[in-house]
């Protein structure tokens, strides 16, 4: 099954729509332009139930089939990222230092577009939950709307997901049983030692010394702690220290990520890591803060729902453009609070040659549009028995 007409017919104003959010990008919570024109969407759309304020400023809306039945979740993200634009496109954003970097622009189009095709057919039995979250981008939306009791009051039974993947041809996708992506803890580390004159370093506790051998160290949980055969990433994104070339100071500080795609490694990686900033600090003397902090947890897409959303992809893209078992991705998403709350599966999409995710260049391609609406339909009716 090819790509749907109507989805083609859509195109436009989808692509119309895709473009008016992405001039218009908004951070975190603070989506309200958006979800009210996603809202004021749906409305028009004659979908039965809109709700909003759900995990704050997420927006549901209930697509009732042609009988009774249960009902299936789909899901997109609805904000931007803190960067200010340089693709030079006509609809780049009119917002210095906000911008859809990552694509959730085109996720909210294409759901709308599947929306408003499932509300003109309802060629199924039981209910289609439409889900547009907030905060997707480190403000764990996902996590707000599950905690709001969103699955429990729309009945939702199996929830989906999408996101594009630049790199990954335009009409292509790609999925895997069990972990996509990983999860992302954070962590900052505060190194209290004793300054002095850069000359006499005998009679100081050189925090910068401490924390050069500390994070040299963290490697040898990759190489060293964890199975070779089970993914760890350790990464220190910041080092501040000192403001003086002749003064070693009194403190010192790091921070960064641990990216995990197992929970028993999660958990190793946690333990040794702070032995190995605690030990290392105390053998020299000095003291040290240690902000470990658990963030989204792994996206783990479940067994039989990841065989219907690659039916699904399949039937609309052909079996040899869907790659069933994609390598995972240390990257992280906050649908798996969703995929925890029930099965369901997480797919990509291709979004051609293009900027990477989170680049100021980034751009979404229009031309997935068509592609990802017919997706979003197929599986939802064959989700429902149409």
């Amino acid at each position: 099954m090819p790509i749907l007409n109507r989805a083609a017919e859509l195109q436009d104003e989808v692509t119309e729509w895709r473009r008016h959010i992405h001039t218009n990008p908004e951070l975190l919570y603070a989506v309200e332009k958006t979800a009210a024109f996603v809202a004021e969407k749906l409305k028009a759309f004659g979908v039965d139930e809109v709700v909003t304020g759900i995990g704050r400023t997420g927006v549901v809306g209930l697509i009732r089939g042609k009988g009774p039945g249960r009902t299936v979740g789909l899901r997109a993200d609805m904000d931007a990222l803190p960067l200010t634009e340089i693709s030079g496109k006509p609809w780049a954003s009119t917002t210095p230092g906000k911008m859809h970097a990552c694509g959730h622009d085109g996720h909210t189009a294409m759901l709308l577009g599947a929306a408003k095709y499932l509300a003109e057919t309802r060629n199924f039995s039981g209910n289609v939950a439409v889900i547009f979250q907030p905060a997707e981008e480190g403000g764990a939306g996902g996590d707000a709307m599950v905690k709001d009791g969103m699955m429990e009051r729309f009945e939702i039974a199996e929830v989906y997901g999408m996101h594009n993947l630049p790199g990954l041809p335009v009409g292509q996708f790609a999925i895997r049983k069990g972990p996509i992506m990983a999860a992302t803890d954070e962590f900052t580390v505060t190194i209290k030692g004793r300054g002095g004159h850069a000359a006499l370093p005998h009679k100081t506790i050189d925090p910068i010394a401490i924390g050069a051998q500390i994070i040299t160290n963290l490697q040898l949980i990759a190489s060293r702690s964890a199975d070779p055969l089970k993914s760890v990433v350790v990464t220190v994104t910041k080092f501040n220290a000192g403001n003086a070339y002749n003064v070693i100071p009194d403190n010192a500080g790091f921070a960064g990520t641990v990216r995990t795609l197992d929970p028993a490694i999660r958990d190793l990686a946690e333990r040794r890591f702070k032995q190995i900033v605690a030990g290392i600090a105390a053998s020299h003397d000095a003291e040290v803060d240690i902000e470990f902090q658990r963030n989204y947890p792994v996206t783990f897409n479940h067994a039989d729902e990841t065989d219907y959303a690659l039916a699904a992809a399949r039937d609309i893209a052909g079996v040899t453009n869907v790659v069933p078992d994609v390598d995972p991705m240390m990257g992280g998403e906050d649908f798996s609070y969703m995929l925890n709350a029930r099965p369901g599966a997480f797919i990509f999409i291709g979004n051609g040659d293009t900027a990477g995710l989170h680049n100021a260049a980034y751009d979404f391609t229009d031309e997935a549009i068509a592609h990802g609406v017919s997706y979003w339909v197929r599986l939802a009716e064959q989700r429902l028995g149409a």
